[in-house]
């Protein structure tokens, strides 16, 4: 009988198989048929994603000139290379990239950090590096490890990186310091020509380094006016970060130079210009696929100032002469002096011409310009404001015209004895100005206050002032609408108000009417003056006269804005009022009685002004460590303008903390001159018309000034 023959399984086998294969290919179909008909789109969309990015382009700032068009600021151009990264860039790759340009450019390492070194010796040194982590620090995340290696970097792996070295890294801190799709200066100082054009040879070798020219901002008469002018932040600063939000919301840079004090600050947005705008298109790896050009960039606008740099220059050569006299002549007595501040302005307008501020350096016997304390600094102003405390008596119906005290001493009970320089019997409001009687003010405060005692005061009798607090109040108010103790609006970033004293008892009341009580600045003091040479009208002062388009070629353009003369308040007074002050004025310096006579009735200009002294202490620590007085000293002041009769410059001048009678008049020594240099460059200008070539002769009084003091 024959055998039957197993049947093979291998069909079933196969055709489960074909069976799975089937259904696999059909699962597959079904899913791409969802793909391509539900998420088609977004799947290309995905594939074809990228992304906008706008940036903006910094173009030339704008310049600045004085109010004769004489050019004090420009952007002196340089060579620079420049570095412009794409998205998502590697370290490696800037590292890379930094040692190829080291080849060809040399880049100063001072500013390299040790955490820039340790980084660059992790990247070199990678293996040695992590071989040095513990088992434990193994398990840590990627960051968590870096940190890791970062301290067990040893000075010993430092000290063996070469010159080469060093100068790689400090190439790769600035590639680092790039914003993608950005701009950034890798180098801009001290380019040859020849790493100029040995850079832009190799430029196909070096993604993202271009080759182009740069701007300095460079004040040609420095320091005359320096410290207005302002300063700017570095590259490396880039935006402050008190004001980061602030400049990128409008489209400024991290890196970008901006102001950051004065002139240049205040006028930043102007002077910075209309930054061109391009837009790059960029796929989803961060490659550039396209740009254009959105808006095209605008030179900065340039400024053209109020300030006669010539005059300003003269100012302060005649500040330093008349400070050195003194100190060359009272050395022991004016060890504390050390500043003179000058304000001179047209007072119709509020246009400042002239702001001096020179600080000598005693121990290397050096004069610097610090002409910023002029707004910032704030001294007792002595008599120069008994204008405004006259005003204050007229205008609170405490006085009169011709109202008569009898100027001797006045002691108010529990208080020391007050009094003129000398007892000046029976004075006027005139009288009062023109010598300077602190008598007559005492009776004015103290009047203001409810005590009417009348000529002579009672030796030790108590005051009858009803409230010293509210009698303050309004003498500081009379004195604030001529801008004592108030800001006066000047157009800069800050300035100073001045120092006021908690509410004083009739005596310091009295103290206060004469200037020793509350400080000001010079600044304020030629607000105040200006105010009652212009008959009563308080304007803001101003160093911008106009904005101006720029042009190539560094001269000013069409006028964009003017600046018009802003009167922030007319003092409430009564016109006669006014003009009683300005003839008190006028008799201050033309009157034989007058403090200022001696050094002004001669003068063809026809001055008038309010001579002013206050007393002043130095304080400082003794052995112990202690803050005791360590001596007495005082403040020669000066307010004025000229003509009397139809004003057209006003001037205050502050010369604090000089030796007790050790002054030989400087105040009024320098304010003659002053005027003196006014009216004959307004005459050599009227006969030779404006000198335009000062920049060599001002450059050449600065830097013999800064050598030789």
């Amino acid at each position: 009988m024959t055998p039957k023959k197993s049947k093979s399984h291998l069909p079933l086998r196969l055709n489960i198989l074909f069976f799975l294969i089937f259904l696999l290919f059909a699962f597959l179909i079904i899913q791409l048929g969802v793909v391509q008909i539900l998420h088609g789109d977004a799947a290309q969309s995905e594939v074809n994603r990228t992304e906008d990015t706008t940036i903006s382009n910094p173009v030339p700032r704008g310049e600045i000139y004085d109010r004769y068009g004489r050019l004090l600021v420009e952007n002196e151009p340089r060579y620079a290379i420049t570095y412009t990264p794409p998205k998502n860039v590697q370290p490696k790759d800037r590292l890379e990239l930094a040692e190829k340009l080291s080849k060809y450019i040399q880049k100063k390492p001072d500013k390299v950090t040790k955490r820039d070194k340790q980084d660059y010796w992790i990247m070199k040194n990678r293996n040695e590096a992590y071989s040095r982590l513990s088992s434990k620090e193994e398990d840590l995340s990627d960051e968590e490890q870096y940190y890791a290696v970062l301290d067990k970097v040893t000075e010993e792996d430092l000290q063996q990186l070469s010159e080469e070295d060093l100068e790689i890294i400090a190439i790769k801190r600035e590639l680092d310091q790039a914003p993608a799709l950005t701009p950034h200066v890798v180098k801009n100082s001290n380019i040859s020509e020849k790493e100029y054009a040995t850079v832009a040879e190799h430029l196909s070798e070096l993604p993202g380094i271009n080759v182009t020219t740069d701007w300095k901002r460079n004040k040609i008469f420095h320091p005359t006016f320096s410290n207005f002018i302002g300063g700017m932040t570095s590259l490396e600063e880039g935006l402050p970060k008190e004001k980061l939000d602030y400049y990128l919301s409008r489209q400024y840079g991290r890196n970008e130079r901006v102001g950051e004090s004065f002139l240049e600050e205040e006028y930043e947005s102007t002077l910075a210009g209309q930054k061109e705008l391009v837009e790059y298109v960029t796929d989803k790896e961060g490659n550039i696929i396209d740009s254009k050009l959105i808006r095209e960039g605008k030179q900065g606008k340039s400024l053209k100032l109020t300030i006669d740099i010539e005059l300003q220059n003269r100012v302060d050569e005649i500040v330093r002469e008349e400070m050195k006299k003194i100190i060359d002549k009272y050395p022991g007595k004016n060890q504390h002096f050390k500043d003179a501040l000058v304000v001179m302005s047209d007072p119709n307008t509020g246009e400042i011409l002239a702001m001096s501020g020179q600080h000598y350096d005693h121990k290397k016997d050096e004069f610097s310009d610090q002409s910023y304390r002029t707004v910032y600094d704030a001294h007792r102003p002595g008599s120069a404001i008994k204008g405004a405390t006259v005003l204050a008596g007229f205008e609170s119906g405490v006085i009169r015209p011709g109202t008569t005290f009898y100027d001797s001493p006045i002691k108010i009970a529990s208080t020391p004895e007050k009094s003129s320089y000398r007892t000046l019997g029976y004075v006027n409001d005139l009288d009062a100005l023109a010598k300077s009687s602190n008598v007559y003010m005492y009776y004015i405060a103290l009047r203001m206050g409810g005590d009417y005692t009348n000529y002579r005061y009672v030796k030790n009798e108590s005051s009858k002032v009803k409230n010293s607090s509210k009698t303050l109040q309004d003498l500081r108010y009379y004195f604030n609408q001529f801008g004592l103790g108030v800001s006066t609006g000047i157009d800069l970033p800050y300035e100073a108000t001045g120092y006021k004293g908690d509410n004083p008892g009739p005596g310091l009341l009295m103290d206060y009417a004469i200037g020793q009580f509350d400080t000001y600045t010079a600044l304020q003091l030629n607000q105040y003056v200006s105010t009652i040479a212009n008959g009563g009208y308080r304007l803001q002062p101003q160093l911008v006269q106009g904005i101006y388009n720029s042009t190539a070629n560094g001269e000013l353009n069409q006028l964009y804005k003017g600046i018009q003369p802003k009167v922030l308040n007319r003092i409430d007074m009564n016109d006669k009022y006014l003009d009683r002050v300005q003839e008190g004025f006028r008799r201050v310096f033309q009157h034989p009685d007058g403090t200022a006579d001696h050094v002004f009735a001669n003068k063809s200009y026809n001055p008038a002004g309010k001579t002013g002294t206050a007393e002043n202490e130095i304080y400082g620590e003794n052995e112990k460590g202690e803050i005791e007085k360590v001596a007495d000293v005082e403040n020669h002041n000066l307010v004025g303008y000229a003509p009397y009769d139809d004003p057209e410059v006003a001037f205050s001048i502050i010369v604090p903390n000089v030796g007790l009678d050790a002054s030989d008049g400087i105040n009024s020594k320098i304010g003659s001159r002053i005027l003196d240099a006014y009216f004959e460059l307004k005459e050599q200008r009227e006969n030779k018309g404006i000198n335009m070539e000062l920049n060599q002769m001002i450059n050449e009084n600065s830097s013999e000034t800064e050598q030789n003091g």
